[in-house]
Parts: C-alpha cells; structure tokens; sequence
C-alpha cells in the first residue's frame, strides 16, 4: 500500500514538473502590453503615419489595424531557452537518463490506454486565436491581419519541424520511426498559444499556454516523443509565432493596409506532418 501512494505520488510530481516546463515559455516572454507615448511617437515617425490614423474608436469590432514594430530581440529569450533545454536533454547522458526515467513513468501511468485527443487538441490555441476576436473579444488587429499571422506563423513552423526531423533523425519512444525531434503536435500547440498572448493579453495566453501543454503531456503519455522533443517543440511554436507577427508590418506595406479598413480576404494553408493531413481555409472580411 505504501509503495503505491509513493508511486502515485511521484507520477503526480512528475506530470506537475512536464507541465511547468512547458508553461515556463509563457512566463519568460510575458511582456507589458501599453508602449510609452515617446516608443509609439518613434514608431509613427519611422512608418510615416499621423496619430490621427491609430485611433480605432470608430471602427467595427475586429477591423482595428495596428501598425506592429517588428522584430524585437527580446522576443527570441523564452524560444532560445526551451529549444536549448530540449537539445540538451536530448543530446547528453544525464539528460537521456531522465528521458528514459518519465518514459518509464509515463508507461506505469497508461498501462494499456492510449489517447488520440492530442490530434485535435492541438489546433485549439490557433481556433481561439481566430475565433475570439470574432465573437467580440478585445483584439489588436483584425481578421484578415489575424488570418496573415496565422498562415506565417505555420508555414515557418513547418519548415522548421520538418528540417530539423529530417536532420536530427531521433527515434521515437515507440521505436515506430526516426522523426522524433521535435515534436510537431506541440509546435503547433505553441503557435496557438503564443498567438493567442500577443493578441488578446496576459489573461487568454495563460489559458492558451495551459491548453498547449497539455498536448505536449499527452505527446510523453502517448509513447510519441521524449522530453526534449517536447520542450524544443514548444520553442520552435513559441518563435513560429513571432515571425508571423515580424512579418505584419512588412504585409501592412505591402496591401497598403489602412486602419479603417473592412474589407479583406486571406488563404490559410495547414499540414500535419505526422498524420499527413492538410487543406486550406479560406477567410473574407466584407
């Protein structure tokens, strides 16, 4: 009896610890949300738009369009630190025994009981993302501006994901095939996530963060990926998101997008590596 609360109890601990990994990537980027009136003057000057073009008080919900700055260094802290604490789990001894050791745990945990939930679950952070701002939640830009981020931010984690496979050639837990690092289903959690804290604030990314992650837990639950595979995944969304919101302002130049503007319409194509399955979802704003 007592070896099986100990048991219980280091598998709680051990599920704790994963998902505090995960969600660390959220606290490290977390960032204040109101620039400094000089920082917003700054940024006007060097765009050339008047002031009077950033008010959205008359505009209709979900059609504000924020001019965005760009790259900004600090945003590569928190994907930078969970893709080398991944590599680094991956590649030394200590690291491979831990791996092995939450593998281990993770089987007494499941025993014969697999879940596929992660499929989908995975494509949530990026449905709230798109969807929140519609129903009328406060929002930073609108849907045609959403919907450009959202096709960056996974075309970049496609490329990423799938080269990196290709190159590292990790074998799965489950010894099915060598294309463990990193894990794609996490990646695209995390650009949901991260997505959705740029977006909406603090408040939904925390949420968003938590949903990510626990597609990451269900990945190790699954026998699919080990930790490192994970927690780089996570990285590699968290820095798919910001480059689709680096590319913003160069897509705002190029349609000659205008903060009054209500009309649009915008092609996003998915794919998912590991199930082979993809398609595209159109979006038009009239």
């Amino acid at each position: 009896m007592n070896q099986a609360l100990h048991l219980s109890a280091v598998r709680c601990r051990l599920v704790s610890l994963v998902s505090c990994l995960l969600i660390c990537g959220q606290t490290l980027c977390a960032q204040t949300l109101i620039q400094p009136a000089d920082s917003i003057a700054a940024t006007e000057s060097a765009i050339g738009i008047d002031s009077t073009l950033l008010s959205v008080s008359s505009v209709l919900p979900d059609t504000a369009i924020v001019y965005d700055q760009g790259f900004r260094p600090h945003d590569l802290i928190a994907p930078a630190a969970l893709i080398g604490t991944g590599a680094i789990i991956a590649s030394t001894g200590f690291g491979k025994q831990f791996q092995r050791y939450v593998k281990k745990e993770m089987a007494e945990l499941r025993g014969d009981h697999y879940t596929k939930i992660d499929n989908y679950v995975q494509y949530a952070p990026a449905a709230f993302y798109l969807g929140l701002g519609v129903c009328g939640v406060k929002c930073k830009h609108n849907i045609l501006e959403r919907s450009l981020v959202t096709a960056t931010a996974y075309l970049a984690e496609f490329a990423l994901t799938s080269s990196i496979k290709h190159i590292v050639r990790e074998q799965r837990p489950d010894t099915s095939t060598r294309n463990s690092f990193p894990s794609g289903h996490t990646a695209t959690a995390f650009v949901g996530a991260e997505l959705c804290r740029r977006e909406y604030g603090l408040g939904i990314g925390i949420g968003a963060y938590v949903v990510a992650s626990s597609v990451g837990v269900m990945r190790l639950y699954n026998e699919r990926h080990w930790v490192g595979d994970v927690l780089a995944g996570a990285g590699i969304g968290i820095l798919s998101a910001n480059i689709g919101y680096w590319m913003l302002p160069v897509y705002q130049r190029w349609f000659h997008m205008k903060p009054s503007s209500t009309r649009g319409m915008a092609a996003l194509p998915f794919y998912q590596a590991e199930t082979k399955a993809g398609g595209i979802a159109f979006v038009a704003l009239f």
